[in-house]
């Protein structure tokens, strides 16, 4: 599903949008809000967005407080448990973790959804997004503690899970009919190896 274009209007405010990011980075880089700070960041960034055009990033969805806030909570949760698994598995003697490389389709193939989801993934202990395929949405994901393939079609659904929180907390209506059907296939492999893509 391909993006509709842009409107003047939604170019100019993204663009805006990307300038109040940089001169805030800017900003706090150096420690404080001060007007020649603030100067050197609109001069900044209008030098980045001039010689470093970027794709554009759209935001068609709507905040939904109550999703947020699953969304957080979920997270939260994920982050401890995550974070007492890999603990467990770093003072196992002489155990080796099994690991894997877990190809996973997003339901929506959004540059702003692929890059929310990764970001999460990421922030998780036990899980790191190793490679995009931005053309199909695909993440590749490397991931600790799998012994099975059952074990990575679960975490494979966990996956689709947080892009649906993700989608439910600030995504269009379109957006979110997408994660309410059903899981894609899984993607086949030819070996069920540990470290290989499945």
């Amino acid at each position: 599903m391909s993006p509709a274009p842009l409107s003047r209007r939604d170019r100019l405010r993204n663009r805006a949008v990307a300038v109040a990011v940089l001169v805030s980075v800017w900003c706090l880089l150096w420690g404080s809000f001060t007007w020649a700070n603030v100067l050197g960041g609109l001069t900044v960034a209008a030098v980045v967005l001039a010689v470093f055009p970027l794709p554009p990033v759209t935001f068609a969805g709507r905040v939904s407080l109550p999703g947020v806030l699953r969304f957080v909570l979920r997270f939260l949760l994920d982050l401890v448990v995550s974070s007492v698994q890999v603990a467990a598995l770093a003072f196992r003697v002489g155990h080796r973790p099994a690991s894997a490389v877990i190809a996973v389709p997003l339901k929506v193939r959004s540059d702003l959804n692929i890059t929310l989801t990764s970001v999460a993934l990421c922030l998780v202990p036990g899980s790191i997004v190793i490679d995009v395929d931005r053309a199909t949405g695909t993440l590749y994901v490397h991931v600790l503690g799998v012994r099975d393939r059952a074990e990575v079609e679960r975490f494979r659904r966990g996956i689709w899970r947080l892009e649906e929180r993700i989608i439910t907390a600030v995504g269009s209506a379109a957006e979110r009919r997408l994660v309410a059907a059903p899981d894609p296939v899984s993607p086949q492999s030819s070996a069920d190896r540990k470290g290989t893509r499945v």
